[in-house]
């Protein structure tokens, strides 16, 4: 990122107006909608299962083995624990879509 320059942030509040406008609902019907998307990936890759929203893409879980790291504060050796991060892939809608906003 450039110095000076930030880049457009949208954040919950602003999916839940997006989503009330467009689906013609109260944002309070919105808010619950969304949390209730979001609870559900959530809670199935807590479960380990992978999420698949069919051309927007796959929500799922990675497994970083645990491993040695330089500490850059101090630079000694220290260990890194196992464990599981959620990943994203984008599906192709996805990304033609952002491949036509780049270029359009």
């Amino acid at each position: 990122m450039k110095s000076g320059h930030r880049e457009p942030l949208v954040n919950k509040k602003d999916l839940i107006g997006k989503i009330a406008s467009d689906a013609s609902l109260t944002r309070t019907q919105a808010t619950r909608a969304l949390d209730a998307i979001l609870e559900g990936i959530q809670s199935s890759l807590e479960k380990g299962d992978r999420v698949t929203i069919s051309g927007f893409g796959t929500f799922g879980v990675s497994h970083r083995k645990a491993r040695r790291v330089l500490n850059p504060q101090n630079g000694r050796s220290m260990e890194v624990a196992a464990r599981r991060v959620p990943r994203f892939a984008a599906g192709a809608d996805l990304k033609s879509a952002l491949d036509r906003a780049r270029t359009g």
